[in-house]
């Protein structure tokens, strides 16, 4: 480390202290989806190996990680250490067991994987059809009228990352089977072939499981849970449930909400359920921190983006003083 990252991370550790007293809060908690082998030119900023190595050696020096369901407990009983922090995972990516969890034992460190079991063992979540779709158009141009967008220029990088944004965009709060059909009909026309082991196999979670770390549920599809009527959402949650126990052998006591932003992608009624389905907590992507406010089933959780390490502790303190946003009574 040079020695003026060195001088700025020793000055942040008294603003962290400051910030996280400990107690009964605050806690911050991360998400990651995606953990590459290898940096990826259509998306040079998102995580690989290296980046997600020194950002978990940063958090470790910095706060305290719990495992999830530790960290409840300790909210529970009021003694959260200061700087508490914990690691999630969303939706079930392979790279999670074959790239990231490699690099949490070797930290030592805990995480929580929620997933969507419906994509296990050689499915596909209709964004990364999307996101492949693109990628993989040897064509100067995509041609996504099906979707209500024209014909859309992929003649660089910029343009093709522009492409995915417009069409995840497009698809994203209709119908579960109409996103997903509409996406996998664009890669067919276009002739672009999908990957078949995007996802962790049921294997992979066992594993995962078996070397210590958390699991939790994300539903079955992952759709938008605010968007379906009130039966089909307790039995998409229900449902995920279920499955990953059959996988794991164990409880499942934790749950993520789909996109999870609170009043638009779940609202109140969506925690409720939660809770009757004997979940212990939920989590949301809120920015913000736990501040101690009694309400386990909207946690907020939050993604330094900033490439330096003092850019990422910073972002972290700030994180520290947002209070999260929580989903109303639809």
């Amino acid at each position: 480390m040079k020695l003026s990252q060195a001088l700025a991370a020793r000055a942040s550790r008294p603003l962290l202290r400051a910030l996280s007293p400990g107690g009964s809060g605050p806690l911050s908690i991360v998400i990651y989806h995606r953990v590459s082998a290898a940096p990826d030119p259509l998306f040079p900023g998102e995580v690989d190996q290296h980046r997600f190595d020194r950002e978990i050696g940063v958090l470790k020096s910095h706060f305290d990680i719990l495992p999830l369901a530790g960290a409840i407990e300790r909210i529970r009983s009021g003694t959260l250490p200061p700087r508490a922090a914990c690691i999630t995972f969303d939706d079930g990516y392979a790279d999670n067991a074959e790239v990231a969890l490699p690099i949490l034992q070797r930290h030592g460190v805990h995480a929580t994987f929620f997933i969507a079991t419906g994509f296990l063992n050689g499915g596909l979540m209709f964004n990364d059809v999307i996101t492949e779709l693109v990628r993989g158009c040897r064509a100067p141009a995509l041609d996504a009228r099906a979707a209500g967008l024209g014909v859309i220029g992929l003649g660089s990088n910029e343009q093709r990352r522009a492409a995915i944004s417009a069409l995840i965009g497009k698809l994203k709060y209709r119908a579960l089977e109409e996103r997903l059909e509409l996406a996998l009909r664009l890669a067919a026309t276009h002739q672009v072939a999908l990957p078949a082991n995007a996802m962790m196999s049921d294997g992979q979670v066992r594993m995962m499981h078996q070397a210590g770390m958390g699991i939790g549920g994300h539903t079955v599809n992952h759709p938008i849970l605010a968007r379906l009527d009130a039966g089909a959402a307790r039995e998409e949650i229900a449902q995920g449930k279920h499955q990953l126990e059959q996988i794991i052998g164990d409880e499942v006591r934790l749950f993520a909400y789909p996109n999870g932003k609170p009043n638009a992608d779940y609202h109140a009624g969506h925690a409720a359920m939660v809770r009757d389905l004997k979940f212990d907590a939920a989590v949301s992507t809120a920015w913000g921190r736990y501040d101690g406010v009694p309400d386990l089933f909207q946690l907020p959780r939050f993604t330094p983006w900033d490439l330096s390490r003092t850019g990422y502790l910073m972002r972290m303190a700030r994180n520290l003083t947002v209070k999260a946003e929580r989903a109303a009574a639809a």
